[in-house]
Order: structure tokens, then C-alpha cells, then sequence
């Protein structure tokens, strides 16, 4: 039994990405009441609503959700991390709800003469540093036994102050023995000293871990160069742990706080344009939302951000402190800092507010193809018109391509896209006949020539935009061949070179590269690889006709019927060479047999002569 929803809901879970994410219902009146994690966002979420559940209350869920959204992130984890702070952030009726952060560990570091390093699931306000946190116990546990081991960090709970020092009252434990104190309790080390190595600490915690990256590289070299080598495979195991470590989820951050992120989608050409904001709280983000704005006065990116901010305040009710973006926008905001992030936790927060933008973009385009099939048109016309500076809309285009192997058989074809699809009964194949050996350059100029006098001679429409398959070589030819038949300036005509990236324009021997995600490219490569299959598969029927006949064709007194007859039997020329004489004899008669077999020989033995020349 499916659960009825209205239209627009269900248009939603369509267009859903099969991506890693987190999704949220919400109810009638707007409010959270469920959030949740998918490695495949479309089909989790469909799975709510394509059948009855076992679990009443989950029915009773559906039955309630009226909306909803998602947020992609690149990994499992990133949406485990995510589920997880959006349900602490939101609360939701229906998830089971995990009270406080007691559950997670935290890296204490104390605020002591002397301050000690510990792993604790108990956030109090005394005074520590803590960070996290931790999702991994197992990762906390070994930043802790790494960092002892880097740092000879004390481990006791003595209340060392200097009244404690001044009575002398220490007693040396085992751990300074063994080289992994340095008898704070005795004073032997001073404060400042011990603070240095505390100072390094927090800039490993707070993910600066480069530096003790390069100490287990050294320390694991110099193991293996003293045949140590069970010692170094266990330092190897911490350091794969510890890069873990370094790359870990950015969706929950140990070293961010509070920020605002905004990311864009949209060139300084696009008419539309997408920006995602995204609130961080507590190291994690806790909201998204995506604005969509059109362009009215040719804006840029920056002016369009600035309105944006305006609005997220105005109507979320944000108070902006440090705001991390792409580029500083051109608002004047005194209050605000502004990062521009190269690397590190706070650029990839970045990218996953990009890759939000942009997947709202996709989902529009996918709104748009399904109920407005001819904006979506437009717009793919308006692009490609952009793209390939053209003064019309290309609603026909051509495209051409050689295909000859070794020189044989030397043919080309047209492919016609009408209104940016195959308009397959317009296609066209052209046996070269003017060329002789592989020419393709001058096979180009045979092909157009062709084709447009043949359009102009009948009256029929002309295309916008001529595509060739080739780079700066090729579009010369079909320049030349375009100026011979007076349709140069009348016909745009472009090359597309090997990668598909690259596309020549005549007079400029610098190409232009097109966006990998751009609709245009999606289109050209659309087009070459019709025009590619299209003219491989006549090139083929060819050759297979020529090998098929070419060993009978030869032979006189044997006629169409004959050949028909052994072919049809027999299925190539090849195997009527292999076949038993008496086979042929029953089939087409002893003397029209005697003909074939001798004829055959005769080409066999031709053949060994030519090769034995040469």
C-alpha cells in the first residue's frame, strides 16, 4: 500500500539524488518531526512511501510528513555526523533522541601549573580546554597515546601548585623512570618549558597534525633501517589512524565553532544563480537553505551574496560573526568577518554548501523538464547560443565525421540534432568519391560541398551551427568548402578537437574550453558521438560488403544467383574456401563448382605472389 502525498511532495522524492545526505520531514504546521541519515537519498526516502510499515509508529510518521529536505554530503559518515547534530539542533518527535554529548568523549586539557591531556565523556566549566566531540572513541583514544608518546606529559592527579612544590612532597613515580614524565611533582622541569609542549598540543587537537604526521614518517624510517620492524608496523598503524584522524568528517568539526557558510552556483553569464547558506553550530551544521536569484541588471556574484546575507538575516533572524565564502563580496558589512578558506576543514565546509547550490540548480532544471519542457528548451538554446557566440538560437545543427580504415573505404557522416535532439531521419551517409587514400581534409571539403549544394539546389533549411569532428585542420576545410559554395558568414561553423574540452572557432588558434557540467558540452558530445557511431557503422557495412563479394565478383560464368545461393548457404567467402568440394558440387552443380574452387584458387594463389613481391 503506498501513502498518498500531494504532487508537489512526490516531485520532490523523484528528483531526489542517489547520493549520500540527510533528509527532514516536516509536518503541517512547518516543524521538524523526523531527520535522518542514507547512503542513497532517493531510495530511502522512497521507501517511506511505497508500502505499509511493520512498525505502527513509523506509519503514523508518514502519515504526518507534509514536506521535506535534504542536504547532500560527500560521505556515510558525513550524514551519520549530520543526522546526529540536526537531532540534538531540532529535537524531533519521532527520533530517538540522544539528550546531551555525554555519550562522546572530549580531550581534556586542564588549566594546571602543570596541565594534563585526558580522554573524558564529562564537559564541565573549569577552567579545560576540550575538544571534540570525538565520534571515534577509537580515534581519541589514539591522538591520546600518540601525543603521550610524542610529549612527556604527566598522568598523576597530583594538585601540583607552587605551595605543593615548595613542600617538596613529591615522591618520583614510574612513569618518570621510564623517560615518559619529567617530574613535574618534583619541579624538575620548569612551567615554561612544560608549556611549550602543551602549546603543541592544542595545535595537533585543533588538526595541525602535520607535525606529528612528519615525526611518525622518521620515527617509522628509522625502525625499519634498524630491522625493527614489528615497532614500526605498529607506529604505521597509528599513523594511518592519525591521517584518518586529519581527514575527518568536516559535517562535525573538532576545530569550528560557530560560522555561516555560503556557497554559489552560477557564472557571471548564468541568468540564474544559486546560493546555499549553511549555519555551523557548534562545529556542526544544524541548517541549509538554498536561494535562487535571477538576474536582472547583470549582477555579479558578489553583489547577488550581499543580498542573500541581507535576506538570511532579515528573515532567519542570523547575526553573522565570521562567514566563510568563496570570494568577499562586494557589500560593505564592518561587523562581519569574512573567510576566504584554501584548505582545511572550513573549504570543505565550503564545497558541501557548493555542491548544495548546485544540486538545487539540478533539481529546478529537473522541475522545469518535467512541467515546462519548453523553457527548458530555451534555456539549452539560450546556453548553447552563449557558448558558441552565435547571433540565432541553434535549433539544427549539423555534425560531420570521417571514418577510414588503412585507407579503404573512405566514408562520412551527418547527424542532425533539431531542437538539441537526434532528428535521426535527417541523418545522412557520404561514400568519398573525389578523394583518393585518406585524406581527411579534403574528405571534409567533398562532404560539405555536397550537402549544402544539395540543400540549396532543393530549398531546404539550412542548420545554424555546423559542427566538425577535428580540430584547427578540419575547420579549415569546412571553411574552404562553405566559401566555395557562397554560405561563408551565413553558416557558424565550429572544430571540436580530440578532447572534447577544446573547441576552435575559425580565425582564432586558441580554443575555448567549455564547462565540464555545462549543458552545451553535454550536447557536443552528444553530437560526436552520434555523427562517430553513425558513420563507424556504415564504414563497416561497407567493408563487410566488399570481403563478402570481392572473392566471387572475380569469377567468370559464375552470375548474382549463384553467388546469392552460396553465400546465403555458406555465409562468407572464407568458408566456401574451407568447404568440402562435394558440399559445393550438391549445392550449385559440378561444373558452376569446378569454376568457384579453381576461381578461388587462382585469387589464393595471386595474393601469396604479391605478398612474396613485396
Amino acid at each position: 500500500m503506498k501513502h498518498e502525498k500531494s504532487e508537489a511532495l512526490r516531485e520532490k522524492i523523484s528528483f531526489l539524488p542517489d547520493t549520500p545526505g540527510v533528509y527532514t520531514y516536516y509536518d503541517a504546521e512547518g516543524t521538524v518531526i523526523y531527520v535522518g541519515k542514507a547512503k542513497n537519498l532517493k531510495r530511502r526516502v522512497s521507501s517511506y512511501f511505497n508500502r505499509t510499515h511493520d512498525v505502527l509508529r513509523t506509519n503514523v510518521l508518514v502519515r504526518n510528513i507534509a514536506d521535506m529536505s535534504y542536504i547532500v554530503v560527500p560521505t556515510e559518515q558525513d550524514a551519520l555526523n549530520l543526522e546526529n547534530a540536526m537531532i540534538k539542533e531540532y529535537k524531533p518527535r519521532y527520533n530517538v533522541l540522544l539528550k546531551d554529548d555525554k555519550s562522546y568523549p572530549w580531550i581534556a586539557v586542564t588549566d594546571e601549573l602543570y596541565p594534563r591531556v585526558f580522554l573524558t565523556r564529562h564537559h564541565i566549566k573549569d577552567g579545560s580546554k576540550y575538544y571534540g566531540p570525538y565520534t571515534n572513541v577509537g580515534v581519541a583514544r589514539t591522538m591520546i597515546e600518540l601525543i603521550r608518546e610524542l610529549y612527556p606529559l604527566r598522568t598523576c592527579r597530583l594538585p601540583i601548585t607552587p605551595e605543593y612544590l615548595a613542600k617538596d612532597s613529591g615522591h618520583l613515580c614510574l612513569q618518570y623512570h621510564i623517560h615518559r614524565c619529567r617530574g613535574c611533582c618534583k619541579g624538575l622541569i620548569s612551567p615554561e618549558k612544560y608549556r611549550d609542549y602543551i602549546d603543541h598540543v592544542k595545535q595537533i587537537l585543533r588538526g595541525e597534525t602535520g607535525e606529528l604526521l612528519t615525526y611518525l614518517r622518521n620515527e617509522m624510517a628509522r625502525l625499519a633501517e634498524n630491522l625493527e620492524f614489528e615497532a614500526a608496523q605498529e607506529l604505521k598503524e597509528r599513523y594511518k589512524l592519525l591521517e584518518n584522524y586529519r581527514s575527518k568528517s568536516v559535517i562535525v568539526s573538532q576545530t569550528i565553532q560557530d560560522i555561516d557558510v555560503f556557497g554559489i552556483n552560477g557564472a557571471d553569464d548564468d541568468p540564474e544563480v544559486y546560493i546555499n547558506y549553511m549555519h555551523v553550530r557548534h562545529g556542526a551544521v544544524v541548517r541549509s537553505v538554498t536561494l535562487r536569484y535571477k538576474r536582472s541588471l547583470s549582477e555579479s556574484a558578489g553583489e547577488l551574496l550581499g543580498y542573500a546575507m541581507a535576506e538570511i538575516k532579515e528573515t532567519l533572524g542570523v547575526r553573522y560573526d565570521e562567514v566563510v565564502v568563496a570570494a568577499v563580496p562586494e557589500v560593505e558589512m564592518p561587523e562581519v568577518t569574512f573567510t576566504v578558506p584554501r584548505r582545511g576543514d572550513k573549504a570543505k565546509l565550503l564545497e558541501v554548501s557548493q555542491r548544495n547550490a548546485h544540486q538545487a540548480r539540478v533539481d529546478d532544471l529537473k522541475h522545469i523538464a518535467k512541467h515546462h519542457p519548453e523553457q527548458r528548451l530555451e534555456k539549452t538554446l539560450e546556453r548553447l547560443k552563449s557558448d558558441f557566440r552565435l547571433s540565432e538560437l541553434p535549433r539544427h545543427i549539423e555534425c560531420f565525421d570521417n571514418s577510414n580504415i588503412q585507407g579503404t573505404n573512405p566514408v562520412a557522416s551527418c547527424v542532425v540534432f533539431k531542437n538539441a535532439k537526434p532528428s535521426k531521419r535527417d541523418y545522412r551517409h557520404f561514400n568519398i568519391k573525389t578523394v583518393e587514400g585518406p585524406d581527411d581534409f579534403a574528405s571534409m571539403r567533398e562532404v560539405l560541398t555536397r550537402r549544402y549544394t544539395r540543400l540549396m539546389q532543393e530549398g531546404q533549411e539550412l542548420p545554424q551551427l555546423i559542427v566538425v569532428d577535428g580540430g584547427k585542420g578540419q575547420l579549415s576545410a569546412a571553411v574552404e568548402a562553405l566559401e566555395s559554395i557562397g554560405l561563408r558568414g551565413k553558416i557558424a561553423v565550429v572544430g571540436i578537437a580530440k578532447r572534447l574540452e577544446e573547441i576552435y572557432f575559425p580565425g582564432d588558434s586558441v580554443p575555448l574550453y567549455i564547462d565540464k557540467n555545462s549543458e552545451s558540452l553535454r550536447i557536443v558530445q552528444h553530437l560526436r558521438d552520434e555523427a562517430h557511431r553513425f558513420g563507424i557503422t556504415h564504414h563497416r557495412d561497407r567493408r563487410s560488403k566488399s570481403a563478402l563479394v570481392s572473392g566471387l565478383d572475380g569469377i567468370k560464368g559464375i552470375g548474382e544467383k549463384t553467388k546469392t545461393a552460396l553465400l546465403q548457404h555458406f555465409k562468407s567467402v572464407k568458408r566456401i574456401r574451407e568447404a568440402n568440394p562435394q558440399d559445393i558440387i550438391s549445392l550449385i552443380g559440378p561444373a558452376k563448382a569446378k569454376l568457384v574452387i579453381e576461381g578461388l584458387i587462382d585469387q589464393n594463389n595471386n595474393k601469396q605472389e604479391e605478398t612474396a613481391k613485396q
